[in-house]
């Protein structure tokens, strides 16, 4: 214990650095847990798609989602997404919906909107196509 309290004197700036980190690996693993967001495996969109009859969307830009998307996918234009214009999704409401983006980044924040919108039931894709893609899934041009 002694040792540990002279590293921590010699080495505040590691030590309080190694503190940040902890905090934010606990912050990020439980505002995960308590999300209404859930991040989705492949497997388990496919699931989801096959048993529920969910609906995917696709927010990639026009031209990625030429070059590939998975098979039934909607897609909604940025324009649509930034002014949080979810009409054309309007009959799927009370439907699960997975949103897809290219890497499951920016998928979250459209979720969070189409929440906001009275969407009930939206998760996301996790890892969004690259991880669909990793996956061997099928993929339509």
């Amino acid at each position: 214990m002694e040792q540990f309290i002279e590293f921590v004197g010699n080495h505040y700036i590691l030590s309080s650095a190694w503190i940040v980190i902890v905090i934010l690996i606990v912050y990020s693993f439980a505002s995960s847990t308590l999300s209404a967001i859930k991040q989705l495996s492949p497997q388990e969109a496919t699931f989801l798609m096959n048993k529920e009859d969910a609906v995917l969307l696709d927010i990639r830009p026009a031209a990625e989602f030429k070059k590939g998307h998975i098979l039934g996918a909607k897609q909604l234009k940025t324009e649509q997404i930034n002014q949080a214009d979810f009409s054309p999704l309007e009959k799927s409401k009370d439907k699960p919906i997975i949103v897809a983006c290219a890497m499951g980044m920016t998928a979250k924040r459209t979720a969070s909107q189409m929440l906001k919108a009275g969407f009930t039931k939206v998760s996301v894709l996790k890892g969004g196509m690259n991880s669909w893609q990793a996956a061997n899934l099928p993929v339509s041009k």
